[in-house]
């Protein structure tokens, strides 16, 4: 199945606020866990940047697992970013958690600036999920952590039947669509791990890790900034 693109930014406050009322619970306290697993207990407290942020869940439940962290998170969503900032002050983290509004296509930081740059369903809404990976590992000081998870694409229609009846039943029609589209806009493995072997890294490092993810998972070596930039 091709892939198809959707819209880049839900930029809407009506969509901003369907998409935080679906239930990502159980998928974002997994993400943080495997999250923690890779990074073992020394690694992960510093400086956090969450690509793709939305309206700052993963943020928010990263500093509820782990201590010691800050998080930044951007999104070139204003709606997003405005739902996500009252979210924050609800969870009471706001010295913790600051939310930006960036486009991850250009990051507007230094290089090596992050200790830690996560991504949770970002890659699937981007034309050319390179550049925002190579972004990703530009920021990303040397020996840091590199964890991306996104959505696979299946590779039929009846698939996507099954894993939007699977998963979003509950959920309305519109949400439902929303992630009907987001499979059929998402990477194949084989995709995903040519763009990590594009930028240097080993492309094992992209594992299956449910029966709709993919997770890269990699710490970020010196000599390969120059590669990730080419």
């Amino acid at each position: 199945m091709d892939r198809v693109l959707e819209p880049e930014v839900m930029d809407s406050f009506a969509e901003a606020v369907a998409y935080d009322a679906m239930d990502h619970g159980a998928v974002n306290r997994a993400f943080v866990a495997d999250l923690c697993d890779f990074g073992g207990p020394d690694s992960l407290p510093g400086r956090v940047l969450d690509i793709g942020t939305g309206t700052g869940r993963i943020p928010i439940e990263l500093c509820l697992q782990l201590a010691g962290c800050t998080v930044l998170g951007i999104d070139l969503s204003s709606s997003m970013i405005e739902l996500g900032r009252q979210n924050i002050v609800t969870a009471g983290l706001p010295d913790r958690v600051e939310l930006a509004l960036a486009d991850a296509k250009q990051l507007p930081y230094d290089e090596g600036q992050f200790d830690v740059t996560i991504s949770n369903s970002i890659v699937h809404h981007v034309p050319d999920p390179r550049v925002v990976l190579a972004e990703a590992v530009r920021v990303t000081a040397a020996d840091g952590i590199l964890f991306f998870r996104d959505l696979l694409r299946p590779p039929d229609d009846a698939a996507v039947r099954r894993l939007v009846r699977t998963y979003a039943a509950a959920e309305d029609e519109g949400q439902q669509r929303l992630f009907e589209d987001s499979l059929r806009a998402s990477l194949t493995l084989l995709e995903i791990r040519d763009i990590v072997a594009m930028l240097g890294y080993d492309p094992a490092g992209v594992q299956t890790t449910s029966d709709r993810h993919w997770t890269w998972a990699a710490r970020k070596l010196a000599d390969r900034r120059k590669r990730a930039n080419k």
